[in-house]
This record gives structure tokens, C-alpha cells and sequence, in this order.
């Protein structure tokens, strides 16, 4: 199992920077790098997002996951308040953390199975 938290801890890593570097980007930066990565449905975008990260998250560091959740919450948080300053001109819309905190709830019950269904095998 302590192969899975490193890998967990890892691949949680480097996907929480790809989200940060794509949620800050303005814009037009990400039309300029040819970036269009996602569902055309922003709040679909939030979820996926935000449920890979806890279902990595949740691999990676199994007995955290109340301070995992809390760390993601925070982080959605402050991508949509960083979204709604000049800097990045991009939109501070409440209903995108709504949708981080559903991909949340998605990726730790995927998490929880997935965990369940690798200590039914040892």
C-alpha cells in the first residue's frame, strides 16, 4: 500500500500545479499557448478537477482525508477569489467553488472504493 501513497502523493503534486497554472492563466495567455483543455461546461471543468485531486489526494495520504478535503476547499476558494482580481480578469463566481466541493465529494467516494476493493485483496 505504501507504493500507492507515494505514487498518490506524487501524481497530486503535479496535478494540483497543472489546475493552479490553468484556473490562473488569464484567458487570452491560455488562447496564445493553444490551452483548451476541459468540458465547455465551466462547472464540469470545477468537478473534474476537483475530484481528480481528492482521488489522488485521497491515495496519496489515506489517513488525511478530512484535512485534504479542507486544504482543496481552501484552495478553491482562493483560485476564484484570485480569478475575480484584475491580474487574471477572469470570473469570481461562487457556484465554481460550489462545483469544487461536489468533484470533492465524488473523488473521496471513488477513493473510499477504490481503497475498499484494494484491502478485500490482501
Amino acid at each position: 500500500m505504501r507504493s500507492y501513497s507515494a505514487a498518490g502523493r506524487i501524481a497530486f503534486v503535479v496535478t494540483l500545479i497543472v489546475v493552479l497554472v490553468l484556473a490562473l492563466l488569464p484567458v487570452p495567455r491560455l488562447e496564445e499557448f493553444g490551452i483548451d483543455v476541459g468540458f465547455h461546461y465551466d462547472k464540469l471543468n470545477h468537478a473534474s478537477a476537483f475530484a481528480v485531486l481528492t482521488f489522488l489526494g485521497s491515495l496519496g495520504w489515506p489517513g488525511r482525508k478530512a484535512r485534504l478535503i479542507v486544504f482543496l476547499a481552501l484552495v478553491g476558494a482562493a483560485i476564484e477569489i484570485l480569478q475575480g482580481t484584475t491580474l487574471i480578469e477572469r470570473d469570481l463566481d461562487v457556484f465554481d467553488w460550489v462545483a469544487d466541493c461536489v468533484g470533492m465529494a465524488f473523488g473521496l467516494a471513488a477513493a473510499i472504493c477504490v481503497n475498499w476493493i484494494l484491502r478485500r485483496g490482501d
